[in-house]
Protein backbone atom coordinates (compact mmCIF):
# COMPACT_ATOMS: atom_id res chain seq x y z
CA UNK A 1 0.00 0.00 0.00
CA UNK A 2 1.56 3.40 -0.97
CA UNK A 3 1.14 6.53 1.62
CA UNK A 4 -1.36 7.98 -0.90
CA UNK A 5 -3.88 4.59 -0.29
CA UNK A 6 -3.44 4.83 3.41
CA UNK A 7 -6.55 6.18 5.01
CA UNK A 8 -6.08 7.38 8.40
CA UNK A 9 -8.31 5.90 10.62
CA UNK A 10 -9.40 6.19 14.46
CA UNK A 11 -10.90 3.01 16.27
CA UNK A 12 -12.89 3.96 19.68
CA UNK A 13 -13.26 1.05 22.20
CA UNK A 14 -10.43 -1.25 22.59
CA UNK A 15 -11.60 -4.78 23.75
CA UNK A 16 -10.65 -7.41 22.59
CA UNK A 17 -12.54 -7.22 19.20
CA UNK A 18 -11.26 -3.33 19.22
CA UNK A 19 -7.86 -4.01 19.53
CA UNK A 20 -8.10 -6.24 16.86
CA UNK A 21 -10.23 -4.01 14.39
CA UNK A 22 -7.45 -1.63 15.37
CA UNK A 23 -3.91 -4.38 14.44
CA UNK A 24 -5.69 -4.89 11.49
CA UNK A 25 -5.50 -1.67 10.50
CA UNK A 26 -2.34 -0.86 11.66
CA UNK A 27 -0.46 -4.27 9.44
CA UNK A 28 -2.72 -2.71 6.31
CA UNK A 29 -0.67 0.35 6.78
CA UNK A 30 -3.55 3.00 7.70
CA UNK A 31 -2.17 5.27 10.30
CA UNK A 32 -4.30 4.47 13.25
CA UNK A 33 -5.44 6.93 16.32
CA UNK A 34 -6.93 4.78 18.70
CA UNK A 35 -9.02 5.71 22.30
CA UNK A 36 -10.16 4.52 25.14
CA UNK A 37 -12.07 4.73 28.60
CA UNK A 38 -9.07 3.32 30.26
CA UNK A 39 -5.54 4.96 28.79
CA UNK A 40 -3.99 1.73 29.22
CA UNK A 41 -5.48 -0.23 27.12
CA UNK A 42 -4.09 1.81 24.32
CA UNK A 43 -0.52 1.06 25.15
CA UNK A 44 0.18 -2.17 23.19
CA UNK A 45 -1.27 -0.62 20.22
CA UNK A 46 0.92 2.40 20.25
CA UNK A 47 3.77 0.07 20.53
CA UNK A 48 2.78 -1.07 17.56
CA UNK A 49 2.64 2.02 15.89
CA UNK A 50 -0.84 3.55 16.80
CA UNK A 51 -1.16 6.93 18.21
CA UNK A 52 -2.91 7.27 21.54
CA UNK A 53 -5.59 10.21 21.44
CA UNK A 54 -6.00 12.22 24.86
CA UNK A 55 -9.33 12.83 24.36
CA UNK A 56 -12.48 11.18 22.57
CA UNK A 57 -12.54 14.28 20.69
CA UNK A 58 -9.14 14.60 19.55
CA UNK A 59 -9.70 10.87 18.88
CA UNK A 60 -12.21 11.92 16.21
CA UNK A 61 -11.01 15.02 14.98
CA UNK A 62 -7.72 12.68 13.92
CA UNK A 63 -9.40 10.62 10.95
CA UNK A 64 -11.68 11.19 8.09
CA UNK A 65 -13.26 7.46 8.93
CA UNK A 66 -13.70 6.74 12.94
CA UNK A 67 -14.87 3.56 13.91
CA UNK A 68 -16.04 2.68 17.15
CA UNK A 69 -15.94 -1.46 18.87
CA UNK A 70 -18.12 -0.70 22.13
CA UNK A 71 -20.79 -2.82 23.43
CA UNK A 72 -23.83 -1.20 22.49
CA UNK A 73 -25.07 1.72 20.58
CA UNK A 74 -26.05 3.29 23.88
CA UNK A 75 -22.14 3.46 24.64
CA UNK A 76 -21.19 4.19 21.78
CA UNK A 77 -23.63 7.83 21.72
CA UNK A 78 -22.37 8.09 25.26
CA UNK A 79 -18.91 7.83 24.19
CA UNK A 80 -18.71 9.77 21.43
CA UNK A 81 -21.10 12.61 22.91
CA UNK A 82 -17.98 14.82 23.72
CA UNK A 83 -16.63 15.08 20.52
CA UNK A 84 -19.05 17.02 19.40
CA UNK A 85 -18.66 19.32 16.66
CA UNK A 86 -15.48 17.59 15.65
CA UNK A 87 -18.13 14.44 14.24
CA UNK A 88 -19.17 16.86 11.74
CA UNK A 89 -18.32 15.44 7.89
CA UNK A 90 -16.31 12.35 9.50
CA UNK A 91 -17.79 8.57 8.28
CA UNK A 92 -19.14 6.97 11.47
CA UNK A 93 -19.34 3.27 11.01
CA UNK A 94 -20.25 1.00 14.46
CA UNK A 95 -19.73 -2.16 14.69
CA UNK A 96 -21.31 -3.24 18.45
CA UNK A 97 -24.47 -4.82 19.76
CA UNK A 98 -27.84 -3.49 19.41
CA UNK A 99 -31.81 -3.63 17.77
CA UNK A 100 -32.73 -2.28 14.97
CA UNK A 101 -34.86 0.62 16.70
CA UNK A 102 -31.04 1.29 18.34
CA UNK A 103 -29.37 1.47 15.09
CA UNK A 104 -32.11 3.93 13.95
CA UNK A 105 -32.02 6.39 16.75
CA UNK A 106 -27.52 5.85 16.59
CA UNK A 107 -28.08 6.82 12.70
CA UNK A 108 -30.58 9.70 13.17
CA UNK A 109 -28.32 11.05 16.10
CA UNK A 110 -25.07 10.99 13.89
CA UNK A 111 -27.08 12.77 11.10
CA UNK A 112 -27.81 15.38 13.75
CA UNK A 113 -23.83 15.80 14.51
CA UNK A 114 -23.19 16.26 10.49
CA UNK A 115 -21.46 12.75 10.19
CA UNK A 116 -22.09 10.04 7.68
CA UNK A 117 -23.28 6.83 9.42
CA UNK A 118 -23.08 3.02 8.52
CA UNK A 119 -23.48 0.11 10.77
CA UNK A 120 -21.98 -3.24 10.79
CA UNK A 121 -21.35 -6.12 12.47
CA UNK A 122 -18.32 -8.33 12.92
CA UNK A 123 -19.61 -12.22 12.51
CA UNK A 124 -16.80 -13.98 14.00
CA UNK A 125 -14.39 -13.93 16.94
CA UNK A 126 -11.45 -10.91 17.64
CA UNK A 127 -8.62 -14.04 16.10
CA UNK A 128 -10.60 -14.19 12.74
CA UNK A 129 -10.12 -9.94 12.27
CA UNK A 130 -8.53 -9.42 9.07
CA UNK A 131 -9.27 -13.27 7.43
CA UNK A 132 -10.31 -13.74 3.70
CA UNK A 133 -13.17 -15.18 4.67
CA UNK A 134 -14.11 -13.39 7.98
CA UNK A 135 -17.64 -11.87 7.42
CA UNK A 136 -18.60 -8.23 8.08
CA UNK A 137 -22.00 -6.61 6.96
CA UNK A 138 -22.67 -2.74 6.98
CA UNK A 139 -25.76 -1.09 6.05
CA UNK A 140 -26.63 2.72 5.97
CA UNK A 141 -24.64 5.31 4.14
CA UNK A 142 -23.93 3.65 0.87
CA UNK A 143 -21.47 6.88 0.03
CA UNK A 144 -19.52 5.80 3.09
CA UNK A 145 -19.02 2.07 2.01
CA UNK A 146 -18.20 3.02 -1.78
CA UNK A 147 -15.40 5.53 -0.16
CA UNK A 148 -14.25 3.16 1.95
CA UNK A 149 -14.69 -0.19 1.26
CA UNK A 150 -10.99 -0.96 0.89
CA UNK A 151 -10.18 -0.02 4.05
CA UNK A 152 -13.07 -1.53 5.80
CA UNK A 153 -12.19 -5.00 3.81
CA UNK A 154 -8.99 -5.23 5.95
CA UNK A 155 -11.00 -6.31 8.41
CA UNK A 156 -12.41 -9.29 6.82
CA UNK A 157 -12.50 -10.49 2.95
CA UNK A 158 -16.36 -11.04 3.00
CA UNK A 159 -16.99 -7.57 2.95
CA UNK A 160 -21.11 -6.60 2.05
CA UNK A 161 -23.17 -3.46 1.80
CA UNK A 162 -26.70 -5.24 3.16
CA UNK A 163 -28.44 -1.48 2.16
CA UNK A 164 -29.03 2.17 2.54
CA UNK A 165 -31.20 1.26 5.14
CA UNK A 166 -29.21 1.73 8.66
CA UNK A 167 -30.59 -0.80 10.70
CA UNK A 168 -30.24 -3.47 8.44
CA UNK A 169 -27.25 -4.74 9.92
CA UNK A 170 -28.35 -5.15 13.53
CA UNK A 171 -31.21 -7.04 12.19
CA UNK A 172 -28.80 -9.45 10.38
CA UNK A 173 -27.06 -9.73 13.70
CA UNK A 174 -29.53 -10.49 15.96
CA UNK A 175 -31.64 -12.32 13.33
CA UNK A 176 -28.20 -14.34 12.38
CA UNK A 177 -27.12 -14.43 15.90
CA UNK A 178 -30.15 -15.98 17.69
CA UNK A 179 -28.56 -19.28 16.78
CA UNK A 180 -26.19 -19.06 19.07
CA UNK A 181 -26.92 -19.66 22.30
CA UNK A 182 -28.98 -22.16 22.16
CA UNK A 183 -26.36 -23.85 19.96
CA UNK A 184 -23.92 -23.93 22.51
CA UNK A 185 -26.04 -24.43 25.09
CA UNK A 186 -26.72 -28.03 23.16
CA UNK A 187 -23.27 -28.54 23.11
CA UNK A 188 -22.63 -27.62 26.86
CA UNK A 189 -25.37 -30.19 27.51
CA UNK A 190 -23.74 -32.94 25.52
CA UNK A 191 -20.16 -32.38 27.04
CA UNK A 192 -21.73 -32.47 30.50
CA UNK A 193 -23.66 -35.90 29.73
CA UNK A 194 -20.66 -37.20 28.11
CA UNK A 195 -18.72 -36.34 31.42
CA UNK A 196 -21.12 -37.84 33.48
CA UNK A 197 -19.98 -41.41 32.10
CA UNK A 198 -16.42 -40.11 32.61
CA UNK A 199 -15.77 -39.25 29.19
CA UNK A 200 -13.84 -36.41 28.02
CA UNK A 201 -15.85 -33.57 25.97
CA UNK A 202 -13.02 -33.41 23.52
CA UNK A 203 -14.17 -36.66 22.14
CA UNK A 204 -17.08 -35.37 20.73
CA UNK A 205 -16.15 -32.21 19.42
CA UNK A 206 -15.45 -34.22 15.74
CA UNK A 207 -19.04 -35.38 15.82
CA UNK A 208 -20.10 -32.19 17.09
CA UNK A 209 -18.82 -30.50 13.45
CA UNK A 210 -19.76 -33.18 11.85
CA UNK A 211 -23.54 -32.43 12.90
CA UNK A 212 -23.19 -28.67 12.24
CA UNK A 213 -22.20 -29.22 8.85
CA UNK A 214 -25.00 -31.21 8.47
CA UNK A 215 -26.91 -28.60 9.83
CA UNK A 216 -26.19 -26.11 7.49
CA UNK A 217 -26.94 -28.65 4.59
CA UNK A 218 -30.52 -27.90 5.55
CA UNK A 219 -30.57 -24.12 5.62
CA UNK A 220 -31.38 -23.84 2.18
CA UNK A 221 -34.41 -26.21 2.42
CA UNK A 222 -36.00 -24.78 5.39
CA UNK A 223 -35.42 -21.09 3.96
CA UNK A 224 -37.10 -21.94 0.92
CA UNK A 225 -39.69 -23.65 2.75
CA UNK A 226 -40.32 -20.43 4.94
CA UNK A 227 -40.27 -18.33 2.06
CA UNK A 228 -42.87 -20.22 0.38
CA UNK A 229 -45.24 -21.25 3.04
CA UNK A 230 -45.24 -24.93 1.68
CA UNK A 231 -44.20 -27.20 5.01
CA UNK A 232 -45.78 -30.37 3.81
CA UNK A 233 -42.28 -31.99 2.30
CA UNK A 234 -41.49 -33.00 6.29
CA UNK A 235 -38.27 -34.81 6.04
CA UNK A 236 -37.83 -34.05 9.52
CA UNK A 237 -41.43 -33.53 10.88
CA UNK A 238 -42.59 -31.60 14.21
CA UNK A 239 -43.76 -34.87 15.35
CA UNK A 240 -40.82 -36.18 14.79
CA UNK A 241 -39.00 -33.64 16.59
CA UNK A 242 -41.56 -33.91 19.70
CA UNK A 243 -41.07 -37.61 20.11
CA UNK A 244 -37.80 -36.95 21.10
CA UNK A 245 -38.48 -35.01 24.35
CA UNK A 246 -39.11 -37.87 26.40
CA UNK A 247 -35.58 -39.15 25.12
CA UNK A 248 -34.44 -35.43 26.43
CA UNK A 249 -36.32 -36.23 29.82
CA UNK A 250 -34.79 -39.68 30.26
CA UNK A 251 -30.86 -38.10 29.44
CA UNK A 252 -30.79 -35.99 32.07
CA UNK A 253 -32.07 -38.59 34.45
CA UNK A 254 -29.93 -40.72 34.04
CA UNK A 255 -27.06 -38.57 33.92
CA UNK A 256 -28.07 -35.77 36.41
CA UNK A 257 -27.60 -33.06 33.72
CA UNK A 258 -30.31 -30.21 33.89
CA UNK A 259 -32.49 -30.45 30.84
CA UNK A 260 -34.97 -28.12 31.54
CA UNK A 261 -33.68 -25.44 29.46
CA UNK A 262 -35.63 -27.16 26.54
CA UNK A 263 -38.63 -27.11 27.79
CA UNK A 264 -39.94 -24.26 26.24
CA UNK A 265 -38.63 -25.84 23.10
CA UNK A 266 -40.90 -28.53 23.51
CA UNK A 267 -43.34 -26.04 24.47
CA UNK A 268 -42.90 -24.34 20.81
CA UNK A 269 -43.34 -27.98 19.45
CA UNK A 270 -46.86 -29.01 21.14
CA UNK A 271 -47.72 -25.41 20.24
CA UNK A 272 -47.48 -26.14 16.27
CA UNK A 273 -49.13 -29.76 16.59
CA UNK A 274 -51.76 -27.86 17.97
CA UNK A 275 -52.18 -25.43 14.75
CA UNK A 276 -52.22 -28.43 12.89
CA UNK A 277 -48.35 -28.83 11.99
CA UNK A 278 -47.89 -32.04 13.33
CA UNK A 279 -46.95 -33.66 10.43
CA UNK A 280 -45.50 -30.55 8.54
CA UNK A 281 -41.54 -29.74 8.26
CA UNK A 282 -40.08 -28.81 11.59
CA UNK A 283 -39.09 -25.61 9.82
CA UNK A 284 -43.44 -24.88 9.81
CA UNK A 285 -42.44 -23.08 13.67
CA UNK A 286 -41.19 -20.05 11.77
CA UNK A 287 -45.07 -19.69 11.64
CA UNK A 288 -46.03 -19.97 15.69
CA UNK A 289 -43.08 -17.71 16.26
CA UNK A 290 -44.55 -15.01 14.09
CA UNK A 291 -47.78 -15.68 15.73
CA UNK A 292 -49.68 -16.74 12.03
CA UNK A 293 -49.37 -20.66 13.17
CA UNK A 294 -52.72 -20.72 11.28
CA UNK A 295 -52.78 -19.17 8.27
CA UNK A 296 -49.42 -21.14 7.69
CA UNK A 297 -51.59 -24.78 8.69
CA UNK A 298 -53.49 -23.56 5.72
CA UNK A 299 -50.98 -22.64 3.24
CA UNK A 300 -49.05 -26.28 3.34
CA UNK A 301 -51.79 -28.39 3.85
Amino acid sequence: MTDDQATPVTVIGLGSMGRALAEAFLGAGHPTTVWNRTPAKAAPLVAKGAVHAESVRAAVAASPLVVTCLTTFDDTRSALEPAGTALSGRALVTLNSGSPADARATAAWAAGHGARFLAGAVKNVPAAVGAPDTLLYYSGDRSVFDEYEATLRVLGGDTVHLGTEADLAALYEMAVGAMLLPALVGFFQGAAAIQARGLAADSMVRFTGKWLDMIKSLLPVYAQEIDTGDYSDAASSVDLFLAGAAHDKALGEETNVDTTWIDPLNDLLRRAVAAGHGDHSISALTEVLRGTASRGAGRSS
